[in-house]
């Protein structure tokens, strides 16, 4: 139920009203506590200060009235002012639409929001306590000066948030945050470093063996993104039934209802339970995400790159910052260990899982910028430094052959669009460089891996 769990608070983390509507709750509960305060403990306040704590009933219902009336006015500006940053982000042509969800999702844009709807609340509150003279006479004195100063809270937090949007739709924001969340599912899926092993199964003979076996397709219950799947529950059902359970659709792909999900060895038929055993494991949602999914973060920094190299566009600095966001994930990615296809319980295999590739992410990262980068120079150059410093951090053979590969991509698309001899020179001295270092076993990070301090 975990990775559940983890599915829902994802979801209620990315609306852009769950954090206003808990900010609302704890205003309403501190207005509560001040009115509660106010009425049953005498804390002489109005006398020992009359100019801050003495006013009457017209004078606090004024007061908060005021500060509710601009305070739902401001959220409007608030909430108007976000989705103009949007329709200006994306009118520019300049980002993908995908960079949308995480400006709903950012904790500022919807921690604003919240203060000022939590302001509003918290008025209507306070002003809903108060009496004249005629009804009783009752003014919660502290309940007043809270809203006074929540309003003056209301006014720092407008002058900063009109800072941060300023800040926040501009390219190299967009990209960094979007490279930050893509590091963190790097740091979360895979945290041990790899070493001299190999990280993908190289069992041949049991893979022959497992393709004569008879597989019975298991269809997947409803259609979008696979976003999550719970490994433990999937290799749990497998066990339970003492069956082997293959994945058809990994993490990050689409999946239609009644295609197969998953296969299965058969052992006389699944039926309906079990069907829904093994689909119960797969969240699948309208939308992928960056959690379980490093290719989506990846596919996010590309998708700007490729809007900056159109030709409407232009803008090669927005493309070469892209490259370079994509190489600090990739060189942390590089030495790290991504589990192997087989999944094992007590030495039987249970489960065969669908999973990402260090070459796959490499090309997800690169192939399509090399195809659209012909003939611009400064981004086949730091493609080429990207892969060098991608190279210097691994030490293994298929690895090191992926990123050649990479590079031989490169230096044909130079050779074909580079007509400049002066360009096509610096390009040859670069592929050089970084041949010889695809050439040569990287020591210093050899000796650091050795002595257990790689860094990552």
């Amino acid at each position: 139920m975990l990775p559940k769990l983890r599915y829902w608070w994802q979801a209620k983390r990315s609306s852009f009203w769950f954090v206003p509507a808990v900010m609302v709750l704890d205003a309403v509960a501190l207005a509560t506590l001040l009115i509660t305060l106010d009425a049953n403990v005498d804390l002489h306040v109005v006398e020992r200060w009359p100019l801050l704590f003495g006013a009457g009933a017209d004078g606090a219902r004024g007061l908060l009235t005021a500060v509710a009336g601009s305070m739902i006015t401001v959220a409007g500006v608030v909430f108007s002012i976000t989705l103009v940053a949007l329709a200006l982000a994306l009118a520019s042509s300049q980002y993908t639409s995908r960079v949308i969800r995480n400006f709903m999702r950012d904790r500022v844009n919807q921690a604003v929001l919240g203060v000022f709807v939590g302001i509003f609340a918290y008025c209507l509150v306070v002003l809903r306590t108060i009496r004249g003279g005629d009804e009783g006479g009752f003014v919660p004195t502290l309940a007043v000066l809270g809203g006074l100063i929540l309003a003056f809270v209301g006014i720092g937090v407008l002058i900063y948030f009109i800072h941060y949007v300023s800040t926040s739709i501009q390219a190299s924001r967009i990209i960094a945050a979007a490279a930050q969340e893509t590091l963190a599912a790097v740091d979360q899926l895979f945290p041990e470093t790899l070493g001299d092993h190999a990280d993908e199964d190289t069992d041949a003979n049991l893979a022959r063996a497992l393709a004569m076996r008879a597989w019975v397709a298991v269809p997947a219950d409803r259609t979008g993104y696979i976003e999550t799947v719970d490994a433990d529950a999937l290799l749990a059902v497998a066990r339970a039934h003492g069956t082997i359970v293959r994945m058809d659709r990994g993490i990050g792909d689409f999946v239609v209802a009644g295609t197969p999900l998953v296969s299965a060895i058969d052992h006389g038929g699944l039926d309906d339970r079990i069907t829904a055993e093994l689909n119960a494991p797969f969240v699948v949602s309208r939308q992928r995400t960056v959690e379980q999914d490093v290719a989506f973060g990846i596919r996010q920094i590309v998708d700007i790159a490729m809007k900056a190299l159109s030709p409407g566009v232009n803008d090669t600095t927005t493309a070469v910052m892209c490259v370079d966001y994509l190489t600090a994930i990739l060189v942390r990615l590089a030495p790290r260990r991504i589990a192997a296809a087989h999944r094992l319980d007590q030495d039987a295999l249970r489960v065969i899982a669908r999973g990402p590739s260090f070459g796959g992410l490499v090309s997800e990262s690169f192939d399509q910028i090399r195809q659209n980068a012909g003939g611009n120079v400064a981004v086949l150059l730091r493609m080429l430094g990207a892969l060098e410093a991608i190279a210097s951090r691994t030490l293994n053979s298929d690895r090191r052959r992926v990123l050649a590969q990479t590079v031989e991509a490169i230096a044909e698309a130079a050779e074909r669009t580079i007509d400049s001899p002066r360009d096509r020179a610096r390009l040859g001295d670069r592929l050089t460089r970084v041949r010889d270092v695809l050439a040569t076993e990287p020591v210093v990070f050899v000796r650091a891996h050795q002595d257990g301090r790689a860094a990552r």
